[in-house]
């Protein structure tokens, strides 16, 4: 697949995706038993993966999702450039943030230190996918998919310019094919 003179070569199959995401489901399920968390999905990344997992949670949950921006073209800048959607107190609530991948892990820890600084009772984090960099860095991530290297990656919600959310597996960049 060619997206704006970039191959994408099949990554993470969307049977692999689903299963990883029930795994997920039953590990949540099984550390809020008696908990009512409040999930926070980062959008616009997350929502294919917020949208599974929740069909597989069993236990009583809000959600309200959140909105930011750090990336530019296939790069993350590491800046957080806006949270928004927070609509409702998390005051001595659990806090689970539903996100599609951590890439540096810089945004992450942006945005669980403005949600500690809301007298959250605790801030964890589900995550699709967690990068290389991220993992060097210590980036800790409560619930992780899928441990990667460096990769771009897109499908499954995730995009390149806004495209690519819409296929059911995931794809990456044939580094092999980019220039430079």
């Amino acid at each position: 697949m060619q997206i704006k003179g970039i191959d994408f070569i099949e990554f993470i199959s969307e049977e692999k995706i689903q299963q990883k995401v029930v795994s997920l489901a039953s590990e949540i399920n099984n550390h809020y038993a008696g908990k009512t968390p409040v999930f926070l999905p980062v959008l616009n990344g997350s929502f294919m993966f917020a949208a599974d997992l929740f069909k597989h949670l069993s236990i009583q949950c809000r959600v309200s999702f959140v909105k930011i921006s750090s990336y530019d073209g296939l790069s993350s800048t590491g800046q957080l450039k806006t949270l928004i959607g927070l609509d409702e107190s998390l005051f001595k609530q659990d806090v689970v943030v539903v996100e599609d991948i951590v890439d540096t892990g810089l945004t992450l820890q942006k945005i669980m230190g403005e949600l500690k600084g809301l007298g959250t009772r605790s801030v964890e984090v589900v995550a699709l996918l967690r990068k290389k960099p991220a993992r060097e860095k210590g980036i800790r991530v409560r619930f992780t998919g899928f441990e990667i290297d460096d990769e771009f990656v897109l499908g499954y919600g995730l995009d390149y310019d806004g495209l690519g959310r819409n296929h059911r597996e995931l794809f990456k960049a044939d580094r092999t094919k980019l220039k430079g």
